[in-house]
Formats: structure tokens, sequence, C-alpha cells
């Protein structure tokens, strides 16, 4: 049945895929390698360049360069990633960055720092690193890794598998999961038991680049398949995602992937899409300044050059707009404005849009 879907959705989709019917205005502009966007107080905002710069910019648009980042790996698709300010930045100052971390014996894998931004300077302080992956990879493949911070101010964080596919299996590794630590790195104490790393919270994921919380509290996950099957992945925990036991893509030889689409005690997705789309970065919108799309997935794609937006309908998840402009070029992030405007970060532009929806 699955397979029927995705064929019907390769025919309809050019026929409510939009143009620029969105009016775009570009908030930041120069940008090398965007990776990730997060929003400060007062009209500012930051954003990471994959080459390893975290950028201050104030609400007139001017940027500076923010000092005492952590050094990162740059190889393949590692570098400086993902940066989330706390929730509690007003009382607390937290920010908290992803990036990829050259480790012993020629391994590289994806390290989490949590740091207090000193705006006025722009600079970190009180720099401290908390999380490290422990993996046997090598390489510069599937780093994931995004970090959200859950309602009790810890945080999921999506690690891939490296290239390594079998390791998404093997729970004696952190390759291919979404890890729960506590604001200082430690496995969060509701973590399933699932006999390997304790900080582990689900596992079978392949490349996850996209995560957000919806109205509820719950996590999901979007995440790159191989040719074909990009999953919209609801989290549980202790479940396990399936891959490279089950797939709905195909490897990139064309050969199949593992057993098939569906085996039991694996979860299916919510949502996939066939041929790829290369997912990057998920807003799961409020409905704030457009109660319409409440609760609606937007997820950027970095092989069409667009946003989808995607609904729930019915009890499943349909695609229900494509929205494709020169600015949606290699869309690597997106991210919900605390004003219910929706921000995007475009590779190809090397810049970041705002627009409402």
């Amino acid at each position: 049945m699955r397979t029927l879907i995705a064929v019907f959705l390769l025919v309809v989709l050019p026929l409510f895929a939009s143009a620029d019917s969105h009016n775009f205005q570009r908030m930041a502009s120069g940008l090398d390698e965007p990776w990730a966007l997060a929003f400060l107080p007062n009209g500012q905002f930051l954003i990471t360049e994959r080459g390893g710069k975290l950028l201050l910019f104030d609400a007139a648009g001017k940027s500076r360069a923010v000092r005492q980042v952590p050094r990162v790996y740059v190889n393949g698709q590692g570098g400086l990633l993902d940066v989330v300010v706390s929730a509690n930045f007003a009382a607390n100052g937290l920010i908290y960055l992803s990036y990829a971390k050259k480790l012993s014996g020629g391994r590289a894998g994806t390290a989490v720092t949590r740091a207090r931004l000193d705006v006025a300077n722009a600079r970190l302080r009180d720099v401290a690193e908390i999380f490290v992956m422990d993996t046997p990879s090598s390489g510069g493949r599937h780093f994931g890794s995004r970090i959200v911070e859950a309602r009790d101010g810890s945080l999921f964080v999506t690690l891939g598998e490296r290239g390594d596919r079998p390791l998404a299996q093997d729970n004696s590794t952190h390759n291919g999961t979404v890890i729960r630590i506590t604001q200082k790195g430690a496995p969060h104490p509701a973590n399933p038991n699932l006999g390997g790393l304790p900080e582990i919270w689900s596992y079978g994921h392949r490349n996850a680049q996209g995560a957000a919380l919806d109205r509820n509290g719950q996590l999901y996950v979007v995440e790159h398949g191989a040719r074909g099957g990009d999953e919209v992945n609801r989290v549980r925990k202790g479940a396990n995602y399936g891959w490279p036991v089950i797939s709905y893509g195909r490897h990139y030889s064309g050969l199949k992937i593992g057993e098939g689409q569906v085996k039991a005690g694996m979860e299916q997705p919510q949502f996939y899409w066939d041929p790829s789309i290369a997912p990057s970065g998920l807003a799961i919108y409020s409905g704030k300044a457009n109660a319409a799309w409440a609760g609606d997935f937007l997820v950027g794609s970095l092989k069409f050059d667009m946003i989808s937006r995607l609904k729930q309908k019915g009890g499943k998840m349909v695609e229900v707009e494509r929205i494709a402009a020169p600015q949606t070029e290699r869309v690597r992030d997106i991210r919900e404005a605390p004003d219910g405007s929706i921000w995007f970060l475009s590779v190809g532009q090397g810049a970041a849009y705002r627009f409402m929806p």
C-alpha cells in the first residue's frame, strides 16, 4: 500500500508545487555553507557556518563572529552544525552547539558543547563539552545532527550512523541514534535500558538532519534515506526505526536494502518521500500568525530546492504544498521565529530568509 502511495505522490506533487507566492525577506547574506539558525531576545539571532564560524546578528542584520567557539572537524558533511538557544536564555544565557570532532585513531564523531553567550562582547564563556559520540567510525559522512531542548530542559540530539550502516542496530555505539542527555551531558534518568550506551533514546536511524517538538512535546525527526525512503519519524522511547534492515528506498547502486519495508518490532515512518528530497531542517508550526497552518510540518529540501509542507489529515500525514522559489535553493534549516514568521537558510543563495505563512 505504501509503495502505491509513493507512486501517487510522485505523480501529483508538481500539481501543487507553488511558485514564489510568499513574500520572502532576506535577513542575512554572504553566508558560507550556513547550517543552523537560532533566535535570541530583542530581534537578534545566530547562524552557524559549517566551516566553523558562529555568527551573531543584531536586529538590523549586522553580524559579528563569536569568539571561543570549539574547534571543529571540517570534512565532507562534518563541521560546525546545530545551534540551540535555551528556552531560559534570559536567565541563564545558555546556548548549545553540535559539531563534528576529530577523535583518536582516525575516528570522528558528533560532539555537543554548552556555553554562555556574552552578547555584548560576542564571545562564549564557561565553555564545556558535555557529550562526545562513542563511535568506531572515520570519514566525513552522516554526523546528523540536530539538538532539541525538551520541556524539562534536557536535550535530544540526533546522531547519524556515520555511513557504517550495521551500527545503527548496535547499541554499543552511538551510531544511528537519538540520544537524550541532561544540560550537563549525563544520560537522562528516563532513558530506556537497551543493554547498550545509556544516552540512547531510540535507534535504527540513518541520518536525521531535522528535529522538532510538536505542541504536545512529542519529538519528531526527518532523516535522509538512500535512493528514496527519506522519512518523517515520531520518536518513541526505546523504539527501533529499522535502518538498515527495513527502508522504503534502495541503495544508490539500485540494490535492495535489507529485508524489505516492514518487520515486526521496527517502527514505520509517519511519511516518506520517494524519490528522495534530501531533507534538512524541520519546524512544526504553532499557528501563531496563521491558524490554518497550526501543527503543519515544514521540511527543507537540499535536492529539490523547496520547502515541503505536510499536514495531518484523517490520521495520515500528507504533503499539501511545495514552496519553491529562487530563494529556496538548497534549504538547510527552517525555524519558526518568536513572531510566528518562518525563517530558513539557503545554502545555494548563502542567505537567510523570512516569510509569513
